[in-house]
C-alpha cells in the first residue's frame, strides 16, 4: 500500500496510452472467438489479459496491499493510485474487463463440474456508503449468476448468535467452481465488538488467530481468497448519505445506525487498522483501496478479480465420453 497518497492522474499521452492498451486488448479478445484449439483460446485470453493490466502504471495487488507498518488514515480516499486515466477511461477497462471475468467464470465453473476443488471468496468491507453494492453490479455485470453467490451479512440473528461467530460464514462459502462474494463478512465479529464492547475483550482478540487459521485452510483446499477494504473520507459519506436522503428510491437504504456509526468514524478506523496488522496473511492478504471515486475502485476490484482468475492456471476439462459413440447416438436419433 505503499504510495497510496495522490491523485494518480496523468495527462493526454498517459490517457493515450490506456486507450491503446484497451483497444489491443479489445483486438485479442475478439480473436479468441475465432481460435481452433483450447490452447490457441487460452494462450489468446491470457494475452488479452497482459494488455488489460497494461493500463494500470502498477498493478493494484502490488499498489494497494496492505503492508505492515502502513496506516489507514494515510490512504486519501479520493486519490487514484496507479491508473491514470479518468471516469471515461476506467470505464472502458471495467466493461472490457467485465467481459473476461465472465469468460474465467465460466472456465471456473466447468472445472468444478469436474471435480475441481478451485473456487474464489471475495470480501468487501468499508464504511457505510463506500460502495460496496455497486461494485458487485458493475464488476459482474456480464457474469453467469450459475457461478456466483452474494451474501450480505447483517446483525446475527438469535439462531446464529447460538453458533461459534464462523457458523453462518461457512455456510455462504462458494461451492467448488463458484464465486462468492461477502458483503461484510465474519470480520464484523471483531470490528464491532472493538468498537461497541458486545462481546469481553479478550473473546473478540481470541478471534484473529481462529479467522487465520479458517482463512489458511480454505487456501488449502484451493479457494482463493481477496480481501478489499474500501475507504471513503468523512465528507464523501456525507454527501452520499445526503443523496440517500434526498431520493425516494434510495430512502430505504438509509438507517439511523448508519449516523451512529458516523460517530464513532476515529474508533473504526482503529479497530480496522488492527484487523489489517492481524489478518493481512500471504495467502488471504488484504487491499485498502480508494473508493471517493466510485469508477476508480470499481476497476480496481476489477483487476484485482481478473488477475487472480489468471494465477489459478484453469484449461477448459475434456470429453468424459467416447465422442464417436456420441456422434453415433445422435445421427441414429
Amino acid at each position: 500500500m505503499t504510495g497510496v497518497v495522490g491523485s494518480g492522474k496523468g495527462g493526454g499521452a498517459d490517457r493515450r496510452r490506456i486507450t491503446r492498451a484497451l483497444s489491443a486488448a479489445e483486438q485479442a479478445i475478439g480473436a479468441v472467438k475465432g481460435a481452433r484449439s483450447v490452447a490457441e483460446r487460452l494462450a489468446l485470453a491470457a494475452k488479452a489479459s497482459e494488455l488489460l493490466s497494461a493500463v494500470w502504471q502498477l498493478p493494484p495487488a502490488q499498489r494497494l496491499m496492505y503492508h505492515h507498518g502502513d496506516r489507514l488514515v494515510d490512504v486519501d480516499p479520493a486519490s487514484t493510485p496507479g491508473f491514470d486515466g479518468g471516469r471515461g477511461e476506467a470505464e472502458r477497462f471495467i466493461d472490457v474487463s467485465s467481459g473476461e471475468i465472465a469468460r474465467f467464470m465460466g472456465l471456473l465453473y466447468a472445472n468444478g463440474v469436474h471435480g475441481s476443488q478451485r473456487r474464489l471468496l471475495i470480501v468487501l468491507q468499508g464504511m457505510d456508503a463506500s460502495g460496496k453494492g455497486g461494485i458487485v453490479r458493475h464488476v459482474f455485470r456480464q457474469g453467469d449468476p450459475m457461478g456466483i453467490h452474494y451474501h450480505g451479512f447483517g446483525a446475527p440473528t438469535k439462531e446464529e448468535l447460538a453458533h461459534d461467530f464462523l457458523w453462518r460464514v461457512r455456510r455462504e462459502l462458494p461451492r467448488p467452481g463458484w464465486v462468492a462474494v461477502f458483503d461484510r463478512s465474519h470480520y464484523e465479529d471483531i470490528v464491532m465488538p472493538h468498537v461497541y464492547g458486545t462481546v469481553p475483550e479478550k473473546t473478540w482478540r481470541a478471534r484473529y488467530d481462529v479467522v487465520n487459521e479458517f482463512e489458511r485452510s480454505l487456501a488449502a483446499d484451493g479457494c482463493s481468497i481477496i480481501k478489499i477494504f474500501l475507504t471513503i473520507s468523512r465528507e464523501n459519506q456525507r454527501r452520499r448519505f445526503l443523496d440517500r436522503l434526498d431520493d425516494p428510491t434510495k430512502l430505504w437504504k438509509f438507517d439511523v445506525s448508519d449516523l451512529d456509526a458516523r460517530d464513532r468514524w476515529d474508533d473504526y478506523m482503529a479497530a480496522w487498522q488492527e484487523v489489517f496488522e492481524r489478518t493481512s496473511t500471504s495467502f488471504a492478504p488484504w487491499f485498502v483501496v480508494p473508493a471517493d471515486n466510485r469508477w476508480y475502485s470499481r476497476a480496481v476490484v476489477s483487476e484485482l478479480l481478473r488477475t487472480t482468475f489468471t494465477t489459478m492456471n484453469l484449461t477448459w476439462p475434456g470429453l468424459n465420453c467416447d465422442p464417436d459413440e456420441a456422434r453415433r447416438r445422435l445421427a441414429a436419433s
